[in-house]
Order: structure tokens, then sequence, then C-alpha cells
């Protein structure tokens, strides 16, 4: 420090003789010539704040790839240091510098002879820089000022200019600022008045290095902006999972979940899984467990986002069935953990968003069950399936899409079990057993989607005075998914009507039951899969209203094939454009007078496509138990070995 502050002085020295003796005029010309020594750390310290930027994308996608595996995070981000040759901690190089240049300019301005000057050197008018502000008061009080007002113009500056704080979250900026004001607001109070004013210079200037920085440098042509953006949202998908925030230590369910999520793992050896996003998807799996139970004593470990899920009441009756229940966040640490033979799941997309398939096992068997009994191109996403093993298929039809859909993505084969497909099967019992209608009143369901320009987003008004008191009783059932996400569309739309003086409207909100679907005469929808139950259980016809469709994969055209959701709305009933719906009960008059005919020909198209009806659960769970069965015996052999 006295071989810095000796050299700090000798160079105070020129600059006060180069300013013509004016204290002011020295420290600016001091400050300008200590950034143009320090400019080739200014350089390094921009390439380094640029390959961070740079880095970014790789680190949020190592977050996303882990989410929630702080382990598996912290290890493949000290890897990606390693391989790009930076290390974090140089990027305090530059503040430790000031700090220490700092330390050296007390005492050049406590100790001014260093210097060769005088203390009457150090007055500028009635300004004396060789006291300290705290205790001078007064005008000195505009030190801390200044050096704050400093400290923001430059936050700002460097908010937009340095291409590390540019990058900053708004909030981390708006941080970083507080922080350096307060710093400043400090400095400029509790040090001596020449030390402030060199910080003020420091600060100012430093806005000006920065963007000859930025010339030389341009942060534009090294960063790739929509990657980067890219990564950034995939990594706020995750986080704002289940609301973004963090259960509460009061909160039950956490302390239930961290419980369960031990208990799931504490079990060695586990050979099936089931994993369901929430109550409502346990049907899709009922005829498989339900013969799987009854013919094998393998244990179910049933995982499950929903706290309220009915699988915990059933494992109370039955020690063959564990539940576990792990929220969406934590899930995403748990599958990437998984230790299984197989894993049951209706939840498409995996690997391709946050829930990967296991990286402690490779060798687990992922088994697809749909939740939707038609086509696989359209209403999932690109590639959906594509990282499953195995798919318990509805029907022959879907094979040809799924064998294209593994050509065009070049992969390996899927093994394809005709399975069929059980949700409709209970269906069918529960319509089976309900009593017949005696009521001479025709009924017709309107049953939309929730999708963007549904029925009731576009034409529920036309339709509604097409069919009101023509001698119909109309039930308009709102998809569940619409009434959560829209509530107040569906609001309004009952107290629009709730001025209708007639008794043939009623508005279903109540989900629990489905015989409101199954004792209607005629079905009327958008592109909901509703109609296509309806159809196949009863045999009856349904109408469909040409709304935009429903098209999550925008590729789906290359498979060449046509979608059942398209292919069918003219065999179980009829389609109309909505332009059509005026004038249309005069079509739907027909389609009941036709009702048997249609009860024949729907019946046969459904045992035509969907296999095995009634046998699906047996199906499904023979497999299920042949493959968990091969498994062991490979492995029993390999040990023998």
């Amino acid at each position: 420090m006295t071989y810095l502050s000796n050299f700090l002085a000798k160079l105070f020295s020129f600059s006060f003789l180069v300013s013509g003796a004016n204290y002011i005029i020295a420290m600016i010309l001091f400050t300008l010539i200590t950034k143009i020594i320090l400019f080739p750390i200014g350089i390094w310290t921009q390439k380094n704040g640029i390959k961070m930027v740079k880095m970014k994308p790789y680190l949020n996608m190592i977050k996303v790839n882990h989410f929630g595996d702080k382990d598996a995070i912290a290890d493949k981000t000290a890897a990606l240091y390693k391989e790009k040759k930076y290390h974090p901690l140089l990027g305090t190089l530059p503040l430790i510098i000031q700090i220490i240049i700092l330390i050296g300019i007390i005492d050049v301005v406590k100790f001014p002879e260093y210097a060769g000057l005088t203390t009457a050197d150090m007055l500028v008018g009635k300004i004396n820089f060789s006291v300290y502000p705290y205790q001078a008061g007064g005008l000195y009080w505009c030190m801390p000022l200044l050096a704050g007002i400093s400290a923001l113009i430059l936050g700002m500056a460097q908010n937009k200019m340095n291409p590390l704080q540019a990058e900053q979250t708004r909030l981390g900026q708006l941080g970083t600022m507080a922080f350096s004001v307060g710093i400043s607001l400090t400095l400029g109070a509790y040090v001596l008045a020449g030390v402030g004013t060199y910080w003020i210079c420091s600060n100012l200037l430093t806005i000006l290095q920065q963007f000859v920085l930025n010339l030389i440098i341009n942060p534009k042509k090294y960063i790739d902006h929509e990657i980067l953006e890219e990564s950034r949202r995939k990594l706020a998908e995750l986080e704002n999972i289940g609301g973004g925030r963090k259960k509460s230590r009061h909160d039950p369910n956490a302390a239930r979940e961290k419980a369960d999520y031990r208990r799931f793992f504490s079990v060695a050896n586990k050979h099936l899984v089931f994993y369901s996003e929430n109550n409502g998807f346990y049907k899709y799996f009922e005829n498989i467990i339900e013969y799987l139970l009854a013919n094998s004593n393998v244990t179910i470990h049933y995982i499950t986002s929903d706290p309220a899920d009915s699988i915990f009441e059933k494992a109370k009756t039955n020690n063959r069935i564990r539940g576990y229940y792990i929220a969406e966040k934590k899930l995403i640490t748990l599958m990437m953990k998984m230790d299984a033979d197989m894993v049951v799941m209706t939840m498409s997309d995996l690997n391709n968003y946050h829930i990967k398939r296991s990286y402690v096992r490779k060798d687990i068997e992922y088994v697809y069950v749909f939740h939707y009994p038609l086509s696989t191109h359209m209403v999932l996403h690109t590639g959906a399936l594509d990282y499953y093993d195995t798919i318990l298929c509805v029907g022959e039809f879907q094979v040809p899409e799924i064998r294209k859909q593994e050509e065009l993505n070049r992969l390996p084969e899927k093994k394809l079990v005709m399975c069929g497909y059980g949700q409709l099967e209970k269906l069918q019992r529960q319509y089976d057993v309900m009593p017949s209608g005696n009521s001479k009143c025709k009924k017709i369901l309107i049953a939309p989607s929730w999708q963007e320009d549904n029925i009731l987003d576009s034409c529920i008004d036309t339709l509604l005075q097409e069919l009101l008191g023509k001698g119909y009783h109309i039930v308009v059932r709102p998809h569940p998914e619409y009434v959560k996400r829209y509530g107040r569309r569906m609001d309004a739309i009952v107290k629009q009507y709730g001025e209708y003086s007639g008794e043939d409207l009623d508005f279903e909100l109540d989900f629990t039951s489905n015989t409101s679907i199954f004792d209607s005469d005629v079905v009327i929808t958008d592109w909901s899969g509703t109609a296509f139950e309806f159809s196949f259980v009863t045999g009856k016809p349904a109408v469909f209203i040409n709304t935009p469709m429903k098209v999550n994969n925008p590729d789906y055209e290359k498979l060449g094939i046509e979608p059942q959701e398209i292919a069918l709305r003219n065999k179980v009933g009829i389609s109309l454009e909505p332009s059509d719906i005026s004038g249309c009960n005069g079509k739907i008059q027909q389609l009941m007078e036709r009702q048997e005919e249609y009860i024949r020909k729907n019946i046969a198209l459904r045992d035509m496509l969907i296999a095995n009806y009634g046998h699906s659960g047996e199906v499904g769970g023979s497999y299920i138990l042949d493959s968990l069965q091969s498994k062991i015996a490979a492995r029993k052999q390999e040990y023998s070995g």
C-alpha cells in the first residue's frame, strides 16, 4: 500500500500541476488517468461479462433439466465453468481493484504533502477537501448527496450498457443499484471530501468507459438473445408451477409431501409405479389396476399430485396399493431419481418439458395410457409420445399414426399393445343400468370444449335462439376447465338467461355425474371428446359445430393420415358450420327420427375402432404382468450368471 500511495501521490501531483493548481480539475484528471491505466482490466471485465451472458442459456437449461436437484445443478454448473474456463470469483476483481485504489487515495488526500501539496492547495473557494462531510456539516452534506446521485446515474446507465448487468432481472438490477447508492451515500459522508470527489468522478467516468468498451467489443455480436430468452421462458415455466410460491411450513400438505417423498424412496426394488396428475385420472387406470389386484401379488406404487385423490382411501382397504402425494415441483426431482421396473402414466410429453425420464435407471419401461379415445397426432403436442417405450393403444387406427411419427422423427419402434379404452367401458356399464327415460320431451345436451372460440364464446346465443321453444329440453353443460378458467364468462352467460321465462333450459354446473350426458337424445359440441363417448356408448348421434380446430401439433398433416377427430364427425352424426346454425332445428329433428339407424351404425363403428371392448383391463394388466415377469427373470439370470 505504501508503494501504491507513493505512485498515486506522484500521479496526483502531475494532475494538480496540469490543472493549474485547481483541486477539483486535478481530481477529475487524476481519475481519468487511473481509468486509462486500468483500461486493460476493463477490457478483460467486458469479455468476462460477455462470456457469462453467453453461458446463461446453458446455466438456465441445467436448472430446467435438473430442476429441484441442487446437487446435480451444482455439479453441472461447475463442469460448465471448467469447460468454458470461467471462474465466478474473477468477476469481483474490478471491485477489489477499485477498493485498493480508494484506500490509496485516502492517503493522498489525508497527507497532501506526499503529493507536494499544502493544506491551502486543498481549498477551492470556501470548500475544503481535507474535511469529513459528516463533521463539517452545512454545505458539505451535498457531498454524500452528489455521491448517491452519481451512483444512481451509473446504475441506470449500466443496466442498459453493461452486458452482464443488462441481463439481470429487474429486481436484480434494482438490488444492485440500491446497494451501490447506499455505499456511495456512506462514503460521501464518512470519508474526506477529496476522496468523495474521486468517488463521484469515478462513477461518472465509468459510464464513459463502458461506452468505449461497447464500441470496441460490442456485446450484440456475441450474445444470442433469442436463445437466452427461450431458456429463461422454460425456466420461468418451471418456477411458476403451482403458482411459483413455496409451500408454507404450516401447510399440512408440505409436511405430508416431504414424508411421502422419503417413504417412496425408502422402498427398494419397486416394480410398478403409476402416476396420476389428479383424482380425475384414476378412471383411465381403473380397469387395469383392478385386474392387477385380482390376478397378481404385485404392489402398486401410486403417485398423485392431488392431495385429495381417492387413491388414498383405496389404499386404506388394500395394502397392495401405496399412495404418495407429490406436488408438481417435487415431482420433477422424483421422476429424475425414479427407480422402478415400469412407470405407467397418462401424461403425454414425457421428456419434452419438465418431467424427464429417470437419470438413475435407463432400463425403466415407460408405458402410456390414453385418456382420449381418438387419434394421436393432432390433439397431442408434437412428439408427445416419442419418449415412451410402450403404448397401450385404443385401437388399430393408432398404429399407422405412431409408426409414421417414428419414421419422421427417426425413432426406434415402440411396443404397441392393442389394449382398448377402459373409460368407455366404465361409462358403458353405467349406461346399461340407467333406467329408460319415459319423458316424451327430447333432450339436447350442449357440451362445448374449453378451447378458444368454443360454442360458449362464439355462437351460444344463435344456437339457443334456434332450439328454445321447439319442444326440446336443452341442457348446457360447459367443460369443467372452462368454468375453472373463465368463471366470470360462465356467470355472465347464466345471468343473461336467468330472465328467460321458459322451462326448457337448464345450465348444469355440477360435474359429479354423467347421467345428463347419457340420457340425452342428441349431444351438440365443437371439439370435445364427450360427443364421441356419448355416441360410442349410447349409439345416438351427435352434432359438431365447426369452430376453429383444437390443434396442438401444427405438423399433424405431415403424417398424411386424417385424424379420427375429423373423419368421424360426419359418421357418428353431422357437422355444421357456425353460419349454418340458423335453421339447424330441421337437421336435428332428422337425426332424432333416424336414431335407431344411428345406434346400429355407431355401435358397429365403435366395435371396429375400439379394441377389446369390455376387456381392456385384462389386456393391459396381462401385458404389464408379463413384462414385469420378464424383467425379473432377466435380472435373476444376470445375477446368477
